[in-house]
């Protein structure tokens, strides 16, 4: 079943590459040369967003020109007939079906169809299924997330519908973020649109600090993790001891964190140089000491949306205890399947969802008011804590095996119980340390190494970034791998 589109060549522009620095200076020239002006600065960010997409695969901006049209009409129309609901209701299904319409069209025709050529077969009727071969457009599930909240958030009179069809457009392509988020609301982007842009010395140097880590996250910690374990133990784990298979897992896991995180670092660093503040899309996941303060720390811009958008329109935790349990469950395994085109993605988000109800009954159980307790013992916290990386890491193995028989497959070797870690070189066990360490260090950490930077001479932050780029290429993988998240 297919999960995702045909990966891009090694000729596209990928935030770690070469061609997107230069691209990125470029269009910075020709953004900061008339920056008091709208006109022009939209012009530039829409025909750098234009070509950026263009290089990945020029059809799909077809798709989101219809996208954004349909939208803006629609709002449009909404903004005009505000005392109509009737009207604006309809408006808001038009748009909203021709958004979730394009996405599913395009990312789970094929699964649907192969699906109901499977049961149709197990009852009997013979139904041959050939394969669609529709194009997925590369961000397609973060556009369409994007469009939706802008639509809804005009709706719920959240939102004036002021801007032009090319801020809108804008607003759907921004290229720092259009291919793999985060997932960037109307009020964060658009809004700002006419507001005239200023970029000083220190917020210059941490945009270019915030590219800097995500280049280091993902050449030199998330690649070398993959090609040095993960990529070979998910092939065939029967190759590979228990504890390498563990060991793997947990790579898996850091791989991820780091290879997303990176893609967020660059795409909010640029952002900030052309005068943008993005929201973050990572808070520490691997700290969290419960499942659903792992959601609010990991892929924020998502389970946001979730959030706001599918969850607090079911009823949220207003609702009868059953019923919250179901809302759980629904919003998890949406949140799931929006990851990839298989049945896989939607049981990983059902066992997050199983996790979460689990979590809400022993809550119901143990205190007063269903509510998680303010204060808690460091047993009690470091318990949570190991509870709930484990699931994490563990429901991993779904996530990233190619289908679900390739998952059992890991599972049963994983707890064969076998020793041995032979497999594990020295590099992939360095890299797995600098993941767990940068993981877990306090932001305070982090923010010192930015202050650092800020405060070295202009020549001096030059050099720190030339040797970097040299140290680099010296360890980091020579394949060219695209980031993870591409595929959804």
């Amino acid at each position: 079943m297919r999960d995702g589109p045909p990966l891009p060549s090694a000729s596209a522009m990928y935030f770690h590459s070469l061609q997107f620095l230069f691209f990125l200076v470029l269009a910075l020239a020709l953004y900061w040369l008339k920056a008091d002006s709208k006109r022009w600065r939209i012009g530039v960010l829409l025909l750098a967003s234009l070509a950026f997409y263009a290089v990945w695969s020029p059809f799909p901006i077809l798709i989101f020109v219809w996208c954004a049209l349909v939208d803006f009409l629609t709002t449009r129309g909404m903004a005009r007939w505000k005392d109509r609901p009737k009207v604006r209701k309809a408006l808001l299904a038009v748009s909203v079906v021709s958004d979730l319409g394009i996405l599913c069209v395009f990312k789970y025709a094929d699964m649907f169809y192969e699906t109901a050529a499977d049961l149709l077969g197990l009852v009997g009727v013979a139904v041959r299924y050939e394969p669609l071969g529709l194009l997925l457009p590369i961000g397609l599930s973060f556009v369409a997330f994007q469009a939706v909240s802008l639509v809804v958030d005009v709706y719920r009179g959240q939102l004036e519908p002021k801007h032009s069809f090319l801020d809108h457009l804008t607003y759907l392509l921004f290229f720092p973020q259009v291919v793999a988020g985060p997932i960037v609301r109307a009020k964060d982007l658009l809004a700002r649109f006419n507001e005239t842009p200023v970029l000083d010395a220190r917020a210059g140097a941490e945009g270019l600090f915030r590219i800097a880590t995500g280049m280091v996250k993902k050449l030199v910690v998330a690649d070398l993790i993959a090609t040095g374990l993960v990529d070979r133990v998910f092939a065939s784990p029967e190759l590979y001891t228990s504890a390498e298979c563990l060991v793997a897992t947990l790579g898996y896991s850091l791989e991820l964190y780091f290879d997303f995180s990176a893609y967020s670092d660059i795409a909010i660093g640029s952002a900030a140089l052309f005068g943008f503040k993005i929201p973050e899309n990572f808070n520490k996941p691997y700290l969290a000491k419960n499942i659903g303060e792992f959601w609010n720390r990991w892929h924020v811009s998502l389970s946001n949306w979730l959030r706001d958008y599918v969850y607090f329109p079911m009823g949220g935790s207003r609702v009868a205890f059953p019923r919250l349990l179901l809302n759980l469950m629904v919003v998890m395994t949406i949140g799931g399947l929006w990851h990839g085109a298989g049945w896989r993605f939607a049981l990983w988000g059902a066992c997050h969802g199983v996790f979460l109800c689990a979590m809400r009954v022993f809550w119901k159980l143990t205190t007063p008011d269903g509510r998680p307790p303010k204060n808690i013992g460091r047993l009690r916290a470091f318990c949570g804590w190991a509870l709930t990386f484990f699931l994490v890491v563990m429901a991993r193995v779904i996530f990233r095996a190619d289908d679900l028989p390739a998952a059992g497959a890991m599972f049963a070797q994983m707890f064969e119980l076998s020793g041995g870690t032979a497999n594990v070189g020295t590099p992939v066990w360095i890299a797995m340390a600098l993941a767990m360490v940068g993981s877990l260090l306090p932001h305070k950490a982090w923010r010192l190494c930015c202050d650092g930077f800020i405060r070295l001479p202009v020549p001096a932050r030059a050099a720190a970034l030339v040797a970097l780029g040299l140290f680099i290429r010296a360890v980091g993988t020579v394949e060219v791998r695209p980031y993870i998240y591409f595929q959804f």
